[in-house]
């Protein structure tokens, strides 16, 4: 794909284009498993979950874990979460909204918090991959914020001839718009994913129901 100059989409991936909640409330309930504590439900981690994800843990646990209680946490986390997404799909509707885009001769891009290891190869088994012109994900440890990726992920994007001021983020979480307006993009969060629409309807961007409606509000705000 050569010079962009239209409008683009950083789509976030889990919670938003893969629908994983049932494998991240289990990795969640495995975590919390290793320390003692008490399983929670998918509403109660829709109406808590935040990034970085020691502050969310501090919600539950009443203080920050400790380095070593962070670790174990983690790793419980990843393990866990490794031997379930296998069952998870992507949301629905996105291969055709993720085709429709890319056939208006529009470009888009992954970026998540996902380990970039881990990402690439789920992206190309789900058959997708040739719709994005870049899919990023984690390289660090995990726990970060979003923000600095996002600044990374644009300047490469930049390359391409993509501008932030036609750049939407589509996301599930508060996270995702912060990181948007950090590098001056258009957001739009989508209630499917990891937080409920009351504690997104704060963050002063478009909260929709669905991707569809994601995308045409994008279209929108990418003029």
């Amino acid at each position: 794909m050569g010079m962009q100059t239209g409008a683009h989409i950083v789509w976030d991936w889990n919670g938003t284009l893969f629908h994983d909640n049932d494998a991240i409330i289990g990795a969640t309930n495995a975590a919390f498993a290793e320390l003692g504590l008490a399983p929670i439900t998918l509403e109660q981690y829709r109406a808590l979950y935040c990034v970085p994800v020691p502050k969310f843990y501090e919600r539950l646990m009443g203080r920050l874990p400790t380095d070593g209680e962070w670790e174990v946490m983690d790793a419980a986390f990843q393990r866990h979460y490794s031997a379930h997404r296998g069952r998870c799909r992507l949301a629905d509707g996105a291969t055709e909204l993720l085709a429709g885009w890319r056939s208006a001769g529009r470009s888009q891009s992954i970026l998540s918090m996902y380990g970039h290891d881990e990402l690439v190869p789920l992206v190309q088994r789900l058959g997708i991959e040739a719709h994005f012109i870049r899919v990023d994900g984690r390289t660090g440890p995990s726990g970060g914020s979003k923000a600095e990726h996002m600044v990374r992920h644009l300047a490469q994007l930049a390359l391409s001839g993509v501008e932030p001021a036609r750049t939407v983020v589509i996301g599930d979480a508060a996270d995702d718009a912060v990181a948007a307006r950090h590098v001056g993009a258009g957001a739009v969060l989508y209630t499917g994913g990891s937080h409920s629409r009351a504690s997104l309807e704060g963050v002063g961007v478009p909260v929709v129901d669905t991707l569809g409606e994601a995308v045409v509000v994008a279209e929108r705000l990418a003029r």
